[in-house]
């Protein structure tokens, strides 16, 4: 039974402890990402809302496929009925999807009306420009000459230099060799666009329910307000040509006083201000260990 239980704990904070580094896509994943923004949870709570409506539709249907098929096959019915019209059924079958779009399009509205209605005084306004294919991440009123640096995949052979070996926190096709960093709980504005001369791209963030286009000569605008420290992953969403795959975006989430000091020290030293602060946010590697059952 100690062993038993030794093996069961072992599972869980391994579970856990595949989350606690980053928010990133999983083997097998079959949910949406945790969430880490106001908007996100209301999007989770809409995906659960809509299965009471779509498992019960779903079986209901194939109840009646199966009635229809055993009860009205050839063999059983060799004179096919004639009936044409049934007036109770009609208006059943009009009402009935009628009161579920009804149901589905409140929420829904309400869903997008929070996620369309940036806020007036956002605390941090970014304007994130897509390339094929990296992105170009500047600070906006971060002093007389902004602070904007480009942001590319990190590759394989780059990792040890970046101190960006482990691929449990920097995942592979993911990670980046600058993220966009941002502090945490305080409202963030995003300006999205695309090079004059370049192709659509998007700015999509999965844990933060954020997807918008990057379209040329247009800028679009999305907003978030992270409520949790981490490091958080998204990727292009439009196919933007034949490197669309490998055209990752990465936030570091940090607190205010940590977002001030980096700040200040990327305007003169962004390799530096990286390394501190990834010595300050990553801390040593994490271990699981579990005393052996006597």
């Amino acid at each position: 039974m100690k062993k038993a239980y030794a093996a069961l704990t072992t599972l869980v904070c391994l579970l856990f402890a595949s989350g606690t580094y980053a928010d990133q896509p999983m083997p097998w994943q079959a949910t949406l990402q945790p969430a880490a923004t106001p908007i996100m949870r209301e999007i989770h709570w809409f995906e659960q809302y809509t299965l009471w409506f779509i498992v019960p539709i779903t079986l209901f249907v194939l109840v009646l496929l199966i009635v229809v098929c055993f009860k009205f096959r050839a063999s059983a019915n060799p004179v096919p009925s004639k009936t044409s019209h049934n007036t109770l059924i009609e208006i059943a079958w009009t009402v009935g999807p009628v009161l579920v779009l009804l149901l589905l399009a409140i929420p829904s509205f309400n869903l997008l009306t929070a996620q369309l209605t940036l806020p007036e005084n956002p605390d941090v306004t970014i304007k994130a420009t897509a390339t094929q294919w990296q992105w170009n991440y500047e600070y906006e009123g971060s002093g007389e000459s902004p602070l904007a640096f480009d942001s590319y995949l990190l590759k394989d052979q780059d990792r040890a230099a970046a101190g960006k070996e482990d691929k449990s926190i920097y995942p592979r096709l993911l990670a980046v060799d600058n993220e966009l960093v941002l502090p945490v709980n305080k409202t963030v504005r995003v300006l999205v666009t695309s090079a004059p001369t370049d192709v659509i791209h998007a700015f999509a963030m999965p844990s933060f329910g954020v997807k918008i286009d990057a379209v040329p000569g247009r800028l679009n605008e999305t907003w978030f307000r992270a409520e949790r420290e981490g490091l958080f992953y998204g990727q292009c969403s439009e196919l933007c040509g034949k490197d669309h795959a490998f055209m990752p975006i990465a936030i570091r989430v940090v607190s205010e006083d940590k977002y001030k000091q980096w700040l200040t020290a990327a305007a003169s030293d962004l390799p530096g201000a990286y390394k501190t602060l990834m010595a300050a946010t990553d801390g040593p590697a994490k271990t699981v260990n579990v005393a052996e059952a006597q």
